[in-house]
């Protein structure tokens, strides 16, 4: 059943690089297509990012990093996350750079590329792996201490089989605009200003200096250095909730469904699990093959709305794995099969195309679930084929 289908538009993802690129000038830009692009489809993305002017892309498992490889994109791919020891040959392999917190790991790196190479595969022989010195700022997740950063640096500069192409870390806070937070992450940019600093004075190249993801870029352009990361920005919502009605970004996808049946449901009758939803008059309604497994969070049950020819109908019931169900009234101008519009925005769908009542986005049904927009475009299951419109 393919009536359910996410419609991924290029050349709105070329706009918000664009914008992006309007704010970081000529520094370089990592896109990252972790978590198959947000979603997007990583390989199509990954395309598009680097035809729009991208440097490199930044992904989060090594699977991903091979999945690109292997359909001939040979950008520089940056791995967000520590590979587990077996996943270390395919780092090494598909040249995959590496975030490096700790010796062990930078020797573990260093001494597989001495006994095999990266693209062996290739017929080339063994070269250096390239590496970026992760340092912990104040994200708590993964990295070196700042005052550590130094010795790891030249500790790894030292190595022969190894590269050092940059030195980064995380902001915690920086999209949001309370005191407290901006000030946090202050301390996180100086930390690390000091630590690249520190670098430096050891006689080691950092290299690419990079910190700033979405909010970074939005505000706080000091953390920008040599390379921004924007995730969220690249795929049109802005990082948090007090940006979104002041950042000129589009969303990229639409997830887009049809009507599958019609049935009248009488005052009183109930619909789906558990008889959340009573009809308190006579009406219409219609079944959408789309569900949790598809995507839609079960847990906004009730509180979404869909588009159908230009109105807006609520969504009742209790959101089931694979369907969910629309509250018409009692005559509607819907037939079998029309098109419902779960989320969008975009030529077509949306405002562009003068609709009474534009869809919802990514980022209120977010809202409505008690959620982010992250999590929602994430959640469009790979059963949902993905269409794309340059």
């Amino acid at each position: 059943m393919t009536e359910t289908r996410a419609v991924v538009h290029i050349d709105m993802l070329w706009q918000n690089i664009a914008f992006i690129r309007s704010l970081i000038g000529n520094r370089n830009l990592l896109a990252p297509v972790k978590a198959d692009a947000y979603g997007h489809g990583a390989v199509e993305v990954a395309d598009a990012a680097l035809a729009a002017g991208a440097s490199h892309l930044g992904v989060a498992r090594i699977d991903e990093a091979v999945e690109l490889r292997e359909n001939d994109i040979d950008a520089p791919i940056l791995l967000f996350s520590i590979p587990d020891p077996g996943e270390i040959p395919a780092a090494v392999e598909y040249d995959v750079t590496c975030l490096v917190s700790d010796r062990a790991f930078a020797d573990a790196l260093a001494d597989r590329a001495e006994r095999r190479g990266a693209y062996e595969r290739a017929g080339k022989g063994p070269k250096p792996v390239s590496v970026h010195v992760k340092i912990d700022t104040g994200m708590g997740r993964i990295g070196v201490a700042p005052e550590d950063a130094p010795e790891l640096a030249r500790y790894v500069a030292g190595k022969k089989m190894l590269r050092l192409d940059g030195v980064c870390t995380h902001l915690a806070v920086s999209d949001s605009s309370a005191p407290d937070n901006i000030a946090y992450t202050e301390t996180q940019i100086a930390r690390f200003t000091g630590a690249v600093n520190a670098i430096k004075d050891a006689g080691v190249n950092p290299g690419i200096v990079h910190a700033a993801a979405s909010g970074g870029i939005l505000h706080h352009p000091a953390s920008c250095f040599n390379m921004a990361r924007p995730g969220i920005l690249l795929y049109g919502y802005a990082p948090g909730n007090e940006d979104a009605e002041k950042v000129p970004v589009h969303p990229v996808m639409d997830l887009l469904t049809k009507i599958s049946f019609l049935k009248k449901v009488h005052k009183g009758e109930s619909v789906s699990y558990g008889r959340t939803w009573v009809a308190a008059r006579d009406t219409i309604v219609a079944t959408l093959p789309a569900g949790y497994a598809d995507g839609l969070p079960r847990v906004a049950s009730g509180k979404l709305w869909f588009v159908i020819n230009g109105k807006r109908y609520p969504q009742v019931g209790a959101i089931c794995m694979d369907q969910c169900m629309v509250d018409l009234g009692p005559d509607p101008d819907v037939r079998l099969w029309d098109d419902v519009v779960i989320f969008g925005g975009n030529r077509g769908v949306g405002r562009d195309s003068g609709q009474a009542d534009a869809p919802l986005t990514a980022a209120s049904i977010a809202e409505m679930a008690g959620t982010i927009p992250y999590e929602i475009l994430c959640g469009i299951g790979k059963r949902v084929p993905r269409i794309y419109l340059p």
